[in-house]
C-alpha cells in the first residue's frame, strides 16, 4: 500500500487522541500556518543541502518566507554530498535532506529507513541545452552519445546516477554502454581532466558545463534529458521515523517545498541571484548557466525508470519497494 501523508496524519491524530482521557482537552497548538488535517504547525527543522544549482528552491523558500508562512523555522546546512546528509537525517541531527534519486533507491535496497517526500531538480527537457552534459575537448572527434563507445568518461561518483544516465544515453544512441570506462573525478577537476587528456570527456553539471565551454570544451550529449525529458534527478527526503512521529511537520515541509519549487521555476532570475548566497559561483557565470527544471510533483514513472536502469546495470541491489520509499 502506498504511504500517503493523509493516512499518516490521520493515524497520528488517532494515536494522540488515545493518549488522554475522554474528558481531557487537547493542548493548544503553537503558532504557524494551518495545513490540511493538521491545524497549525510550529517547528524548527534542519535541512541538509549541497552547494549546487539544484537546491536553490530551499534558499528561495527561506528568503521569500514560504517556510515561515508554513510554520517552519528552517536552518539549512551545507555538505559536500549525501554521504554526510543521510546519516544526519537518520540519527535525527537533521530532519530533511536532498539526494539524487539513485542514491535513495540504493538506500532503500539496503534497508536504510528513508522516505522521499518532495521533488527537487529535474531534467530541463531540452535535448540541445540541459544543465548536465557530457563535455569533450573542442577538437575531439566525438559528436554525440553514439560516438562514446570505448571512451574514458569522468563522473563525480562511480556506481550512481551518472553511470546510469550516461549508459542509457549511449544505449539509446545505438552504442555499447558496457564499453565505456568510468573514472571518478570531482566536479571542480573535470575541465582540467578533459583539457589535459586524462579522460575523453566528463559528465558535468552546472556551473562546470558553462566553465568547460568557456575553456573551449563542447557538449556532445545531455544524458538526463536523453534518458527521460521529464527525469526527476533529485528529491528531498526524511527518515521513516520522522514521518511516523511528525507527519504534520512532514506535510508542512512538503507543501512549502512544492511552493518554493514553483517559485523557482517561475522566477529564474531569482534563482540566479540566490546562488551567490550559498555557492561560490561567480555572478557572471550564474547569469549564463543553464538551470534545471524545478518540478512540483514526484514523477513516479521517472523513479521507476531509474530503478529499472539501476538494476539492469547492477548499480541498485536488494529489494526496492517504491510504495515504501515514496510518501505522496
Amino acid at each position: 500500500m502506498r504511504r500517503t501523508l493523509m493516512t499518516l496524519t490521520v493515524a497520528g491524530s488517532l494515536l494522540l487522541a488515545g493518549c488522554g482521557g475522554a474528558d481531557e482537552e487537547a493542548p493548544e497548538a503553537g503558532g504557524g500556518a494551518p495545513t490540511e488535517d493538521c491545524g497549525e504547525v510550529d517547528a524548527s527543522i534542519r535541512v541538509g543541502a549541497i552547494p549546487i544549482v539544484d537546491v536553490a528552491p530551499l534558499y528561495l523558500g527561506i528568503e521569500q518566507g514560504i517556510f515561515s508562512d508554513a510554520g517552519l523555522e528552517v536552518e539549512a546546512f551545507l555538505a559536500q554530498g549525501g554521504a554526510a546528509i543521510v546519516p544526519a537525517v537518520v540519527n535525527g541531527e537533521a530532519q530533511f535532506g536532498v539526494s539524487n534519486i539513485t542514491s535513495l533507491l540504493q538506500a532503500e535496497g539496503r534497508g536504510v529507513p528513508l522516505a522521499l517526500v518532495a521533488p527537487n531538480s529535474g531534467a530541463s527537457g531540452n535535448a540541445e541545452d540541459d544543465y548536465a552534459a557530457v563535455i569533450v575537448a573542442g577538437d575531439s572527434p566525438y559528436q554525440s552519445a553514439a560516438d562514446l563507445d570505448g571512451t574514458r568518461i569522468g563522473i563525480n561518483s562511480i556506481n550512481n546516477i551518472s553511470d546510469t544516465v550516461v549508459r542509457e544515453s549511449v544505449r539509446q544512441a545505438g552504442g555499447d554502454p558496457d564499453s565505456i570506462e568510468f573514472v571518478e573525478i570531482p566536479f571542480p577537476d573535470m575541465v582540467s581532466a578533459v583539457s589535459s587528456g586524462q579522460v575523453d570527456g566528463v559528465f558535468a553539471v552546472e556551473p562546470f558545463v558553462t566553465l568547460g565551454e568557456r575553456a573551449g570544451l563542447r557538449a556532445v550529449s545531455f544524458p538526463y534529458t536523453e534518458t527521460d525529458e521529464d527525469l526527476l534527478v533529485a528529491g528531498w527526503f526524511t527518515s521513516d521515523q520522522f514521518v511516523q512521529e511528525e507527519p504534520c511537520v512532514v506535510q508542512a515541509f512538503t507543501e512549502a517545498m512544492v511552493e518554493a519549487q514553483q517559485y523557482a521555476q517561475d522566477n529564474p532570475d531569482a534563482v540566479r541571484e540566490v546562488l551567490g548566497t550559498y555557492t561560490q559561483i561567480p555572478p557572471d557565470v550564474a547569469q549564463e548557466l543553464t538551470l534545471p527544471a524545478y518540478p512540483t510533483e514526484i514523477n513516479r514513472e521517472s523513479v521507476e525508470l531509474l530503478l529499472d536502469l539501476g538494476e539492469q546495470d547492477g548499480i541498485v541491489e536488494g529489494e526496492v519497494d517504491l510504495d515504501n520509499l515514496i510518501v505522496e
